[in-house]
């Protein structure tokens, strides 16, 4: 079982986008069972009291354009535990990779990738909170996805 933790700053868009597309890619591959896949934020500025946010609104809007379903899903923090819990993980951009270095404590086992290394063109993912460009974020992130599938079976 290969588990899986994307991870951008809130957790309201660019991750729980990729927890959702890669998904399903990997039921569409029928490797369900093989894969945990959760997402995650390095801040809490989409948590109050305990309670995350749920999926922003236009990141819910262009998983819904093809197909994908986050219902249900809030935004969570990253917590130094999770480096025991899962064997990757991969962040959206630079920002995300200091952080998750920052909360997690190092990689001394080199469980922390940028999502867009996986592809031929590297990078960051744009943070669409910003740009306003879901369908740009939702393409690299695709890319992205499907690249780290590739290169994990």
């Amino acid at each position: 079982m290969k588990k899986i933790m994307f991870v951008c700053h809130g957790n309201i868009c660019r991750s729980p986008m990729a927890e959702f597309i890669f998904k399903d890619m990997v039921k569409k591959c029928g490797l369900e069972k093989d894969f945990t896949i959760a997402s995650s934020a390095t801040s809490t500025e989409e948590i109050w009291n305990g309670i995350g946010n749920p999926v922003y609104p236009p990141a819910k809007a262009e998983l819904q354009k093809h197909g994908l379903s986050c219902s249900g899903k809030r935004a969570v923090q990253l917590q130094k535990s999770d480096y025991e819990k899962y064997d990757l993980f991969v962040g959206m951009d630079s920002a995300n990779i200091r952080n998750m270095h920052r909360i997690l404590g190092g990689d001394a086992l080199g469980k922390i990738h940028k999502l867009m290394d996986y592809t031929d063109r590297g990078g960051d993912v744009a943070d669409p909170w910003y740009s306003e460009r879901f369908d740009i974020a939702y393409r690299d992130i695709y890319d992205g996805c499907k690249a780290l599938l590739e290169s994990l079976v």
